[in-house]
């Protein structure tokens, strides 16, 4: 079908997606926008399968994407869920050392922290661990205290109503199979159906680097799947946590490390740990997908990470195999919660975007080139950063 001028197309309805359309909609009115999502509901993955927590900017380097946006996303999701009556519960977050080779690591977390201007944030000793978190113990630790938790899918689906209130349009069961550039449009191929639109911008998650490599050629960074597990905490011991409990982590490691987690619905989560996935969308130890294990071997980086990585990868496949080995790390932060208080619950998949040289790639990777702009890696705090991303893809948008 031939397009009105100025269309922009957008490529996955998750929360990235779905915030640059509404993005579009505020700052350019009358411009149409269509939302191609493969599934037949909105935020049905990595959205839809996250801890729901807001973050407040402790890990990430200063100077960053991930630094800058997650700030400016926090306050801006914040006045969302205000302005909308959706829920934002500021419980706070420990970040805990249990033992002295961890507090190196947790002094330079710190300078990070402060760095990037995290709001309230205090170092406190196991007095007053045990002040904010009773049940928990530990040598030192930083409080956040405005570290939050949301529903992000409820707030997916308030980006979509004002994008469709604006007049634009998310087409669901529509998955995008092919992209082509043709005489200063751009073509959009699902099934038997075609889209021409002005410009394009691709969120696709875990099929990112997929779709952007039909119409960038590039194959770098490769997206890696990892399966995250949670546990849920039996109802007569959700309550002896009462916000947040993390580890110090590794800055080796992307993951931050099994961790305590309340859900707005009271619930409390022991997750998630991070092991290979064998499918992208594969939410079951035994989901499998030929297509999907090919691309990961045939990757050099993949090898090249496991031999950096192998010692962490074996921990995590050991937690996944056994509960009583998943809660033996998280026994060291509220003792009083073991293996037989826990059920295995639902799980996520993460898309960790990895560089031909085996690094793991941190930061936001966002290109723009000939009218599209494709968002390459957005892991966590991509939900948290999802408004402030969606400025900085609007910015590269040349209207």
């Amino acid at each position: 079908m031939r397009h009105q001028p100025e269309t922009v197309g957008i490529v996955g309805g998750g929360i990235v997606g779905l915030a640059v359309g509404r993005e579009l909609t505020i700052r350019h009115p009358g411009l149409k926008v269509v939302v191609f999502e493969k599934e037949d509901g909105l935020a049905r993955h990595q959205t839809g399968h996250n801890s729901g927590v807001v973050h407040a900017g402790i890990y990430y380097k200063p100077g960053s994407l991930k630094a800058e946006l997650c700030t400016r996303g926090r306050s801006m999701l914040r006045e969302l869920c205000a302005d909308r009556n959706l829920p934002y519960v500021e419980c706070g977050k420990l970040v805990v050392a249990v033992d002295r080779e961890e507090l190196p690591r947790l002094d330079r977390l710190e300078e990070t922290a402060r760095e990037n201007g995290v709001p309230g944030l205090r170092r406190v000793g196991p007095d007053e661990i045990g002040d904010i978190e009773p049940r928990s113990a530990g040598l030192s630790a930083l409080h956040s205290p405005v570290t939050a938790i949301t529903d992000f899918v409820a707030v997916a689906h308030a980006m979509a109503s004002d994008i469709e209130s604006a007049g634009g349009s998310i087409l669901l069961s529509t998955p995008v199979t092919g992209i082509e550039r043709r005489a200063g449009d751009i073509v959009v191929r699902s099934h038997a159906d075609q889209h021409v639109v002005d410009r394009l911008v691709i969120c696709a998650g875990l099929q990112a680097d997929r779709v952007a490599e039909t119409i960038d050629g590039e194959s770098s960074p490769r997206i890696v799947p990892f399966r995250g597990e949670y546990m849920q905490v039996s109802p007569s011991k959700q309550d002896l946590v009462r916000g947040m409990i993390y580890p110090v982590p590794d800055p080796r490691y992307p993951f931050l490390g099994v961790h305590y987690t309340r859900r707005v619905t009271g619930e409390l989560e022991v997750g998630p740990n991070a092991v290979l996935a064998l499918k992208r969308e594969g939410y079951r130890r035994s989901s499998f997908d030929i297509d999907d294990v090919a691309r990961i071997v045939s990757w050099p980086g993949f090898w090249r990470m496991g031999r950096s990585h192998w010692r962490a990868g074996a921990r995590e496949l050991a937690g996944s195999l056994s509960t009583k080995s998943y809660m033996r790390l998280a026994r060291r932060y509220v003792p009083e919660i073991g293996p037989a208080d826990v059920v295995r619950s639902r799980t996520g998949v993460r898309a960790q975007a990895l560089d031909r040289d085996g690094s793991l790639v941190d930061d936001f990777r966002i290109y723009e080139s000939d009218g599209v702009v494709s968002v390459r890696n957005a892991p966590s705090p991509g939900a948290t950063s999802s408004l402030a991303i969606a400025e900085f893809v609007v910015d590269r948008i040349q209207m």
